[in-house]
């Protein structure tokens, strides 16, 4: 046989083990370097490249939209442009290949391909580059119950599709085809389109050992890839599977794909608190491996999951820059059409309409993501709450970016700008040193010319639900509200008399401030210091990616008024009571009343009286505050129409003789001395974060003998394998994490004078099971005693001076699982209740368990 048949046999016999293949010359757009850094083909600069996932194309949300009568087109076109306002640049979906393949992989020309085709044509025209997942595994049921796509999804699920022979050849030969798809708008093939930099094989793959076939099944996916003559790198998931992590570090992939949740993952209700250190570090579980150096790394999705404070994603920016990630996309963002109702992913919420103050925080978190070098450290929190141009802080719920010409804020501020004169882009929510507003949506400056600015206003958005409740497509959680709002500028360059004229389509505003102040609705316009001629500035005139006389907003929502209220859970008595509600639909002309009665005692009638653009408060007199229970609605009156009262959205006021509707808001007034219940389990079942945390750990609510509710941490003993014997249990095994806002807040004025905590429950074992009860302050500092409870309900008493400092367990738990568990300040003050606002019960794991371990927490109790 000659030498070089003998050669080539060994290389195809070598290459069938797994060896891997040559890296081919970097080529193409972008390329990683022999470090692991993706750079751009032309310049060899690094990539840093921030943004967001989107699926209006596929699964439920192309239903959704539908079903609410939007075009698909449409929604795209305004959700890009919006995308493009908040500086989002990178794009990046895990394509539904459930539906636009049949069962053996062969791509399908159908709506789902056209409208991606469409998405993609969209995103390139505003400048944002796309990394695609070809192969999800997902059906496309979600959040409904039923999978309708044909693909080859449909019968091999993630833990076979590596495996099972008909489901590798059909995912080679989708690959194939999907990455030769001419995309029918650009005319481009998707494998040399620019602007999509890279692809990601497939989405959050299930592999389990040995490693062999998981290496085998990668390279085979990347060769199909790389036998359409594609160059570009290609990314694999690392972080799914992390026992299978050698097979990836051995596979022929340039780079290697994460997600973060630090928070975890649908708590059913908004998530309150400081999640600052959640969000703090991202240290990488495989620095220092070779493998690993060499490869770029990217995030592809990360979410504050069920968190509305606009605070956590330029944070999140920091950390990733930090542990050297160059591209992060959160998921997901919502569509326009649908945003009003959350339902496309109820655990997540962002849109620039509906949820402003973080739209806001995303441009700034992207502004963050570009400016912090590879690498960079700001240190620990708190003390890197400042870092560059970027400040964020949990006490004033403020992200904010100030360089000398861009200032941004997602809230309130007093913070003035480094270089006022040098400005040429400011944008925010609220109001700050540059511009006072007096709406609740978000808004953008940006200066064309010396003297010539474009300004753009959203409309109102007003919450009215928790919005990471079950969700429906009957039930909006915010409202939008089209309002004329006070603006007043304060701009050198423009003057306190500058000219305003609309520019968006139908805007034919025209006004004249003065002293820098007007009345603007939402729009775009164009801004004109006195005496500077504009005629050269038009509705068409390009602005970076965008027109200027571009505008996206939904329209105000039909709905008839609301009011969104949560009581205190306890009041002090003889103490003025300050109460305070958020009203949607409610105009300046409009009043609002408070009805407060002392249960059946004397009753008064109070004016509420706006506190903000949508939130209106009253004061209960100490004539209504006696010990008893206070029960109270708010009316709301309209010009023309019947008063309705709330709760309920009744007819009538509870004053009315005829008034039947028996439901109302109350809070107990209680003596200074009264214990406070800090978690009760028959009431706060549904707002608060219970969760195993260990493997066999999970959480239940039983009764008890005496018939009351307990929650129950339950933790099953290891199973027997002689083969591999399981190491000694460490570590926390379930917890429980409540936010006291509403426990504490109507008795500010009594915290000085509680001395201890009671925990009142029992557990299973004979011999006494130990518990650590933990408060935790607004900056994030943990105090923590050990309570001993015993096989009998008791109540142990904990004296507030026995709580000492100790690390935070971070819970809900962050994912992936190698993340930090628990977070240590640097700085630890002596406790006081006044600043403490969250309460964790933690059953750490029992060095040795024989049998399950069950214990039962019925309360804990401030006195």
């Amino acid at each position: 046989m000659p030498r070089f048949l003998l050669l080539f046999i060994s290389g195809l016999l070598a290459l069938s083990a797994g060896a891997q293949a040559p890296t081919p010359p970097p080529q193409g757009d972008v390329f990683v370097d022999a470090k692991g850094v993706l750079r751009w083909q032309k310049t060899k600069r690094e990539v840093a490249l921030f943004g967001v996932n989107y699926t209006a194309p596929f699964a439920y949300s192309y239903r959704a939209t539908a079903a609410v009568g939007t075009s698909h087109e449409q929604g795209i076109d305004q959700d890009v442009y919006h995308l493009s306002r908040m500086g989002v640049d990178a794009f990046r979906l895990h394509v539904w290949d459930i539906e636009i393949t049949d069962t053996l992989g062969n791509l399908q020309q159908n709506e789902h391909l056209r409208l991606l085709d469409y998405l993609i044509s969209k995103l390139k025209a505003r400048g944002i580059k796309i990394i695609l997942t070809p192969i999800a595994y997902w059906g496309n049921a979600y959040p409904e119950p039923k999978n309708t796509g044909p693909g080859f999804s449909s019968i091999y699920d993630k833990g076979v599709a590596y495996t099972n022979p008909r489901a590798i050849k059909a995912q080679e030969n989708y690959l194939g085809q999907f990455l030769n798809h001419r995309n029918q708008y650009t005319g481009l093939l998707n494998r040399q389109d620019p602007d999509i930099i890279a692809f990601e094989v497939c989405n959050e793959p299930h592999y389990h050992l040995p490693l062999a076939p998981v290496k085998e099944f990668a390279n085979r996916l990347v060769a199909a890839m790389r036998a359409t003559a594609y160059q570009k790198p290609i990314f694999y998931n690392i972080a799914e599977s992390p026992t299978v992590h050698d097979a990836i570090l051995d596979a022929n992939v340039q780079g290697l794909t994460f997600q973060w949740y630090p928070e975890g993952l649908v708590a059913r209700h908004e998530l309150k608190g400081n999640f600052l250190p959640y969000v703090d570090q991202y240290p990488l579980p495989y620095k220092g491996d070779a493998r690993f150096e060499r490869r770029a790394k990217m995030v592809y999705e990360f979410e504050s999951a069920d968190v509305l404070q606009p605070i956590m994603y330029p944070f999140v920016a920091k950390s990733l820059r930090e542990a050297g990630f160059q591209w992060a996309t959160q998921f997901a963002y919502d569509p326009l059409a649908i945003a009003a109702y959350n339902t496309e992913y109820q655990t997540h919420y962002l849109n620039l309409a509906y949820t402003p103050a973080k739209a806001v925080s995303t441009l700034i978190a992207s502004k963050v993501f570009h400016e912090v070098k590879r690498g960079q450290s700001f240190g620990r929190y708190p003390a890197d709450s400042v870092f560059g141009a970027a400040l964020v802080s949990y006490r004033r719920q403020l992200s904010q970016w100030n360089a000398p010409t861009e200032f941004y804020y997602s809230a309130n501020t007093i913070d003035k700008p480094v270089k006022p004169a040098a400005l040429r882009h400011v944008g925010g929510v609220g109001s700050s040193g540059v511009v006072q507003y007096g709406g609740s949506g978000a808004y953008f400056l940006d200066q064309l010319a010396p003297g010539v600015w474009r300004l753009e206003v959203m409309p109102d958005a007003v919450l009215i639900r928790d919005p990471f409740e079950t969700p429906s497509l009957k039930k909006p959680v915010t409202q939008i509200s089209w309002a004329d709002q006070p603006l007043t500028i304060a701009l050198a360059d423009l003057g306190p008399s500058f000219a305003l004229k609309g520019l968006n389509d139908g805007n034919t505003a025209q006004a004249q401030a003065s002293g820098g102040r007007l009345t603007v609705r939402p729009g775009a316009y164009l801004l004109t210091r006195a005496g500077q001629n504009s005629a050269a500035y038009t509705a068409q005139s390009p602005m970076g990616a965008i027109r200027l006389g571009e505008f996206v907003a939904p329209p105000a929502t039909a709905l008839p008024a609301h009011v969104r209220h949560q009581p205190v859970a306890q009041a002090s008595a003889g103490q003025p009571l300050v109460i305070s509600a958020t009203v949607a639909g409610v105009g300046p002309a409009d009043s609002v009343l408070l009805v407060a009665r002392h249960y059946y005692g004397p009753t008064r009638t109070l004016p509420m009286q706006r506190t903000g653009t949508t939130t209106v408060a009253a004061t209960v007199p100490t004539a209504l505050t006696y010990p008893g229970l206070l029960r109270y609605w708010v009316v709301v009156k309209k010009a023309g129409q019947p008063a309705r009262t709330f709760p309920g959205s009744q007819a009538g006021s509870p004053a009315d003789w005829d008034y039947y509707d028996a439901a109302h808001w109350e809070v107990p007034l209680v003596p200074t001395t009264a214990p406070l219940p800090l978690f009760v389990a028959a009431t706060d079942r549904g707002s608060v974060e219970a969760q195993g945390i260990s493997q066999g750990a999970y959480i239940d609510y039983p009764t008890t003998a005496a018939g009351a509710p307990a929650l129950r941490l339950v933790v099953a003993p290891p199973k027997a394998n002689p083969a591999a014997p399981a190491a000694p249990a460490t570590g926390p095994a379930a917890s429980l994490r409540t936010y006291l806002g509403l426990k504490t807040a109507g008795r500010a004025a009594d915290l000085a004078s509680f001395k201890e905590l009671v925990i009142k429950g029992q557990t299973n074992q004979v011999a006494a099971t130990q518990l650590r009860v933990v408060l935790v302050t607004r900056d994030a500092v943990a105090y923590a005693a050990t309570v001993p409870l015993t096989a009998n309900v008791s109540e142990v008493h904990v004296p507030l001076s026995a709580l000492q400092p100790a690390p935070l367990l971070l819970s809900p738990r962050p994912y992936p699982g190698f993340l930090p568990l628990t977070y240590s300040p640097t700085n630890r003050p002596a406790l006081r209740l006044a600043d403490v606002e969250v309460l964790q019960v933690v059953l750490d794991a029992p060095t040795s368990l024989t049998e399950q371990l069950r214990v039962d927490v019925e309360s804990v109790t401030l006195q």
